[in-house]
């Protein structure tokens, strides 16, 4: 005995073409999507959360690299270097004759950029107006609710080295 002979198949069944059936969605393909859904996004949420933990727990030691030669900038002068990946910019900033900072250019407030501002030497939002002290990274004024990400350096001869990114939760 051969089975029945469908009508419509199957996968007009579930997708609708007709204008008329267009506006109506059928509880069951509503309650799939809601679930698909809410499963993607816990997903997504639970990866933040296990990456966060990896880099508070130290995860792999972020390589150290050059960023500057001690001579290429003079005091106030501003440097951007990718660090610790290609897509994180940062800036080296000569405060005086022996001291250098580096931030993250990435404003905490919206991932603006940050930057130098010789004249107040202060490192400055222009999206929002946030202001950050070039020798602390700490936040000044404005909207960022914490400081720039520092980065840690190291002078080895003639080379700056940029060795891993500080904390910013003080």
């Amino acid at each position: 005995m051969s089975p029945p002979k469908r009508s419509l198949p199957l996968w007009k069944e579930d997708v609708s073409f007709r204008t008329a059936d267009e506006h109506h969605v059928m509880r069951r393909q509503f309650g799939k999507f809601m679930v698909l859904t809410s499963f993607g996004m816990f997903a997504g949420n639970v990866w933040i959360v296990l990456r966060g933990w990896t880099r508070r727990l130290g995860g792999a030691p972020e390589p150290g690299i050059a960023v500057s030669n001690v001579s290429e900038l003079a005091v106030d002068e501003v440097k951007i270097f990718m660090y610790p990946t290609p897509n994180d910019p940062c800036l080296l900033v000569r405060l005086d004759k022996t001291t250098w900072v580096a931030y993250s250019q990435k404003c905490t407030h919206l991932s603006c950029a940050v930057i130098y501002n010789r004249a107040s030497k202060q490192l400055e939002c222009p999206c929002h107006h946030g202001f950050f002290s070039a020798e602390t990274g700490r936040v000044l004024q404005g909207p960022p609710p914490r400081p720039l990400a520092r980065v840690r350096l190291t002078r080895r001869g003639e080379e700056i080295f940029a060795l891993g990114m500080e904390d910013t939760d003080g």
